[in-house]
């Protein structure tokens, strides 16, 4: 497929980077049914190392293994397949060259305790990318939380090694820690600034959460109200999200949490896109269905996205 002139205006905006870089943005940006669009669905499949296998897997058994979210994001015609080392290389000679792949070089683990601060292992390395083919790294930052230094010098480090052999990097930047309340993890004012601070440490692709319309910090909050920043929808937040992402010159897309009704992840979708979104990432609201549910939900955003919808 030649490349659309969306995905070249997309690529433009890249200005210091490789053509090596920009490639694999491109792989995953023509991938699938929404190829060329500028719009992306991603399946990102962590969730075994973050909340452990029954939590993950039970609700579909047959996505303990590996094979099925590979032939899921191949099947639906999606973007990119997201996964940590293991399941990445327990699939990746079968489906190779198939779909664009992304390689969660960290992770973090349910069984630590309380006290241990939030911040997450490096379980993979740039070296484990190129040698699987992937198209990008994976990296989640924790903006608030007492570690947050130290994860944003080793992506910034992992980043630079990444784009000297043309390897693109996902940065998930999810609020969470001592400084803020469980509020504001969601908050608005801190989904922006997250957004922006992964824009900052140089992300080619940036993965939040949709925010609510909760302000957490108070020299923040004065500043959306004196300047009658809106945020009273779902789209709006996207759209100052967005403006955060480099006023929308870094890809940003938004996760979809933890599995709910079909409708609300349909409405999430329109709402992305209505904000000026580049899409979403969705895993347990995707690989916890049965296949069928799941292919018709997929279905269903790709139409939203593509404005059928």
């Amino acid at each position: 497929m030649a490349m659309t002139q969306i995905v070249r205006d997309i690529l433009a905006k890249y200005e210091g980077e490789t053509p090596g870089v920009k490639g694999n943005l491109a792989r995953i940006l023509m991938q699938g049914r929404l190829g060329g669009t500028g719009k992306l669905i991603i399946l990102p499949v962590d969730q075994g190392f973050e909340h452990g296998p029954a939590r993950s897997f039970a609700p579909n058994p047959p996505a303990y293994d590996p094979h099925y979210h590979y032939q899921l994001a191949i099947d639906a015609g999606l973007s990119a397949y997201a996964a940590p080392l293991g399941p990445l290389e327990a699939g990746a000679d079968t489906f190779a060259g198939q779909i664009p792949t992304i390689l969660k070089v960290n992770s973090a683990n349910s069984l630590m305790s309380g006290t241990a601060g939030k911040d997450q292992a490096i379980t993979a390395t740039v070296d484990d990318a190129l040698r699987l083919g992937c198209a990008a790294i994976g990296f989640t930052i924790y903006p608030g939380s007492d570690m947050a230094l130290g994860m944003f010098e080793e992506i910034a480090e992992m980043r630079r090694e990444a784009a000297s052999v043309g390897i693109a990097t996902v940065i998930w930047s999810y609020p969470r820690g001592e400084a803020i309340s469980k509020d504001g993890e969601t908050a608005i004012d801190i989904g922006a600034y997250a957004t922006h601070i992964a824009a900052m440490l140089g992300a080619h692709i940036i993965k939040v959460k949709l925010s609510t319309d909760h302000l957490e910090l108070g020299a923040a909050k004065a500043v959306y109200e004196d300047e009658g920043i809106d945020i009273s929808t779902q789209a709006a937040r996207v759209a100052d999200c967005v403006k955060s992402a480099f006023n929308g010159r870094r890809i940003i897309i938004f996760s979809g949490g933890a599995k709910k009704g079909g409708d609300s992840v349909l409405d999430d979708a329109r709402a992305i896109r209505d904000g000026g979104g580049n899409g979403s990432i969705i895993g347990r609201n995707c690989f916890q269905r049965p296949r069928d549910e799941a292919m018709r939900l997929l279905d269903q955003m790709v139409d939203i996205y593509l404005g059928n919808d």
